[in-house]
């Protein structure tokens, strides 16, 4: 199952060193199985936004991966990718950015063809093979459509979705330079997120997060003094602030770390894909790693 971490510290910057593929070389890390690309999306001071990505597959130098990355940035977005759609290829590896927005997705959309046949001449702001980056177009055009508000374009497209495709999961992290949004749709996967102050729980303690399979970690010694927002596909430490968004919940945190959180999508999708309805290849992606 891909993995989702996004962070903002806004208005503020931070440092922060990213390791996204932090396993040792031992018969017991190989045995576990690899991502097959990696990314790390943050922004430059002027608000261009910057992305370090790589596609690990067998034949791959992890090397990319396996450095630490240490980056300053008001908003982070990070992913592991295990691929349902679209080959192990630089183009198709999250994240992705179109109008200075980057985005990453965990889940699966089908009905392509259809989708694509939607998107029309906004076809051309996909350069992979990924649903997921299909459903960022329509993202784009949405949040165009309604005077550049990204939330109305983030629900448009998914409620768009959700009523005329084939649908396993649509858990999405989308950043500005300084704004982060989240929606978990459905329940298929989980999605977290966390309002952590100052030194979290304890007051004093720089962030230092890692997921349970080893291959995402984070580090922040600037957060012991500063508040933060974090959304993950699990819960990284052990604060019990933790909060599990509930299904179809759109999460925004704005440029002042105010977070507001509705229902956009009470309803389930028209079209639910369980994963014996997936192909071998894409239910194997949605598993738990």
């Amino acid at each position: 199952m891909c993995r989702l971490f996004g962070l903002t510290s806004s208005p503020l910057r931070t440092h922060a060193t990213f390791w996204l593929l932090d396993a040792p070389d031992s018969l017991s890390a190989q045995s576990h199985r690899e991502p097959d690309g990696t990314g790390l999306g943050f922004f430059a001071a002027d608000g261009t936004p910057q992305v370090h990505k790589a596609p690990i597959a067998a034949y791959e130098d992890r090397a990319f991966a396996r450095e630490a990355r240490d980056v300053e940035s008001a908003t982070f977005l990070a992913h592991l990718r295990y691929a349902s759609t679209g080959g192990l290829d630089l183009r198709n590896t999250h994240p992705f950015e179109q109008d200075g927005r980057l985005f990453a997705h965990n889940g699966v959309i089908e009905g392509l063809d259809e989708l694509d046949r939607h998107l029309g001449e906004d076809l051309a702001l996909v350069r992979g093979d990924t649903d997921s980056e299909r459903f960022f177009a329509l993202v784009t055009r949405e949040t165009a459509a309604h005077g550049g508000d990204v939330s109305a374009g983030l629900v448009a497209a998914a409620r768009w979705v959700a009523g005329n495709l084939p649908l396993y999961a649509l858990n999405v992290v989308l950043v500005t330079a300084r704004e982060l949004w989240a929606l978990r749709y459905p329940a298929t996967h989980e999605l977290y997120a966390l309002r952590r102050p100052a030194g979290g729980p304890h007051g004093t303690r720089q962030l230092d997060h890692a997921g349970r399979d080893g291959h995402l970690r984070v580090r922040s010694a600037h957060l012991a003094d500063r508040p933060s927002v974090v959304v993950a596909s699990e819960r990284l430490d052990e604060s019990p602030d933790w909060r599990l968004l509930a299904s179809g919940e759109l999460l925004h945190v704005g440029p002042d770390l105010r977070v507001t959180s509705r229902i956009a999508l009470p309803d389930p999708p028209a079209h639910p894909l369980s994963l014996s309805d997936l192909h071998p290849a894409a239910a194997a992606s949605q598993r738990p790693v």
